[in-house]
């Protein structure tokens, strides 16, 4: 799969963030998002595939985005035995966010990536638009910390795994009401807070890279976001666990006011969640035999340059990951629109 789909769904990653990247800084992160849509959508729609949408936009009816459920690809057309030998197709299930970090896009803030994970099919864990508690931390600690502990214990075990004082660590949460607590514990327990308003894919995939200062994850998010993550985590060998919250009074959020706990309950057991307190391991979120991570930077962050516009084209650099090869590839694209002038090498 990594042979036929590989540079290809960098293409996809690529046109998403170079047509979102246009929109940085204008302060409307809806088209910000819808223009990355669009673009992803028609490039994975010229790729030999059948692939299906298991973590997207939202549901079947909202047809201006990647809805779960969508299919996409060539072979998916109506007159697609044209096309595609049946005996040479290749069946996937993609994860996508268009525009991860929609806010961060619209007022041309740091860490917005275009990001999509593959799996054959039945590869990767069914996410619901639901919120999810995570844990993330370096491959040192995989294993050793755990989403059930409290985050000073856990900070002494990352201490111990990376040989850091509890000083030393850096933990990445999101800036919301929910974590107050947890901001406040991480701070007494001696370690330092970086806050962030969106984008905790790339926060939790920087756990897993030396250098970026980033030494774990911790708190709530959302739980497709966190699918795609463990996708990653899991050919990196970093750490990453996830626990589906559905209580609203926990998760303090608009868009859960109207929603009651029960309510929630049975929207998971309608999805076979049976069990909705289960931890999740990268495994679990991310089971399949081969598994493919790609990302490309809109904005500048720890991981990955933004788009640079010049005349004529646009500069992107993306992240490939692949539990197939065992590698981590950054690529290095210049995209020539119309003859340039210059080629920005910087």
């Amino acid at each position: 799969m990594e042979n036929t789909l590989g540079l290809e769904i960098i293409e996809v990653v690529e046109q998403a963030a170079i047509a979102s990247a246009r929109w940085m800084g204008k302060g409307d992160k809806n088209t910000a998002d819808q223009v990355a849509v669009e673009a992803m959508r028609e490039r994975m729609n010229k790729i030999y595939m059948r692939g299906r949408i298991v973590i997207g936009e939202g549901e079947r009816d909202e047809a201006p985005m990647l809805y779960i459920g969508e299919e996409v690809g060539i072979c998916t057309r109506e007159d697609a035995k044209n096309y595609c030998n049946p005996d040479e197709l290749v069946e996937i299930d993609i994860a996508v966010d268009p525009c991860e970090g929609t806010n961060l896009v619209a007022y041309g803030q740091p860490g917005s990536m275009a990001v999509l994970a593959i799996s054959e099919k039945g590869g990767l864990f069914n996410a619901p638009d639901f919120y999810m508690k995570k844990l993330a931390a370096p491959p040192a600690a995989k294993g050793k910390v755990d989403i059930n502990k409290s985050a000073t214990e856990n900070l002494k075990i990352l201490s111990e795994c990376l040989d850091r004082g509890i000083e030393e660590l850096v933990v990445v949460v999101m800036k919301r009401d929910r974590h107050n607590e947890l901001i406040k514990e991480i701070r007494e327990a001696g370690a330092r807070v970086a806050l962030i308003t969106d984008g905790d894919v790339g926060a939790a995939l920087s756990c897993a890279f030396a250098g970026t200062n980033i030494h774990a994850l911790m708190g709530i998010g959302a739980a497709p976001e966190g699918v795609i993550t463990a996708a990653a985590m899991r050919a990196l060998g970093g750490h990453f666990q996830g626990q589906l919250i559905y209580d609203p009074e926990i998760v303090q959020t608009k868009e859960w006011a109207n929603k009651t706990k029960e309510e929630n309950l049975a929207r998971l057991k309608e999805m076979g969640i049976t069990d909705p307190d289960k931890v999740y391991d990268t495994h679990e979120l991310a089971s399949g035999q081969t598994v493919l991570f790609a990302a490309t930077g809109i904005t500048s962050g720890n991981l990955l340059q933004g788009v640079r516009f010049f005349s004529g084209g646009a500069r992107t650099q993306s992240l490939v990951i692949s539990t197939q090869s065992k590698t981590a590839r950054f690529v290095d694209t210049i995209h020539m629109t119309n003859k340039p002038k210059s080629i920005q090498l910087h």
